[in-house]
């Protein structure tokens, strides 16, 4: 089976023949103690997906690294599935270092989006990246031949 890239930036498709659209979250030095809050962490997930108008399988998911085991990987990881995909929460108490992936099968307003994760968490500085997935879906086989 072969493959190709295709480097979304230069793409010329539109989003309406997008499947699904996911937005990319690296927040540095966020509030101290958000990075270990699991009722916060557990709060967000909940909240989330009601302020983006999406819709729930089954209630958030949320673990807590051992961290006498892994040190260095001390957070949070917490995950919430939707009937239009998922958000995922990881943190890392030590860098006060928050990543979230949200992904849905229909478009969302990405400002709201980030507006909401720096009311939870206050990061210093917010990195994302807005991905368009499946973009040749809707294409006759899902081909792009």
């Amino acid at each position: 089976m072969t493959g190709k890239v295709v480097e979304l930036e230069k793409k010329k498709s539109g989003t309406d023949t997008a499947f699904g659209f996911q937005l990319l979250l690296d927040l540095y030095n966020c509030r101290p103690g958000v990075c270990d809050d699991l009722d916060l962490c557990y709060k967000f997930l909940d909240e989330i997906v009601g302020y983006r108008g999406m819709e729930k399988q089954a209630p958030p998911f949320i673990f807590r690294s051992p961290e006498e085991r892994f040190p260095d990987k001390a957070g949070l990881s917490g995950w919430v599935p939707l009937i239009e995909s998922s958000i995922v929460i990881h943190t890392l108490t030590l860098k006060d270092f928050i990543s979230i992936d949200i992904y849905c099968c229909k478009k969302f307003d990405i400002k709201k989006a980030k507006d909401f994760v720096i009311k939870f968490f206050s990061p210093q500085r917010m990195d994302a990246r807005y991905i368009l997935r499946g973009l040749d879906y809707y294409k006759k086989n899902g081909s792009s031949r």
